[in-house]
């Protein structure tokens, strides 16, 4: 339907004062022109719907109570940092290997990427061994020094002491 062509005069009898007046007198002369069970079946369909405005009612200020209260708890959950491990720098690795090797001239270091071998030849170097772990857990600022292989006594072929050091730097997010 076009606006254009909409017959707007026809909207000025409901718009009359008058038409206030003709609708009350409809609803008083509704009960006689109506029989009763149409009127009991209007009585129970507004109930219903009253009924089901006031559960409504009822249960959005319960749901908005329910979120105020978790809008307060996450606001009252810390935030909490994560612990992150990361790679050192090979160059970083490879001149802290140069340094063990001229402290440590008893023992093998050899170190590439982010991983350091410590390898001594006889079990009598087993201090200057426990000395250059220690070294090596000492190493760095914000190093986390994991142990990825440890060998020592007879077991081991060919090096009767041998350690294998994961080197990683803690970040936290």
């Amino acid at each position: 339907m076009k606006l254009k062509k909409f017959n707007w005069q026809s909207l000025k009898r409901y718009m009359d004062p008058k038409a206030v007046d003709d609708m009350n007198i409809f609803l008083e002369k509704l009960p006689q022109n109506t029989n009763k069970t149409l009127l009991i079946i209007t009585g129970v369909v507004w109930v219903s719907a009253a009924g089901l405005g006031l559960f409504t009612t009822v249960k959005i200020q319960e749901f908005s109570e329910l979120s105020s209260q978790r809008e307060e708890s996450a606001a009252l959950v810390p935030s909490v940092p994560q612990i992150k491990d990361k790679a050192v720098s090979p160059q970083e690795v490879a001149s802290f290997v140069e340094e063990l090797q001229e402290t440590y001239k008893g023992l093998e270091i050899k170190g590439n990427s982010s991983n350091i071998v410590i390898r001594a030849k006889s079990t009598a170097q087993f201090g200057e061994f426990r000395e250059a772990i220690g070294h090596v857990q000492n190493g760095g600022s914000g190093w986390r020094v994991n142990v990825d292989k440890l060998c020592i006594g007879k077991e081991c072929k060919q090096f009767p002491l041998a350690v294998a050091l994961k080197i990683n730097r803690i970040s936290v997010d």
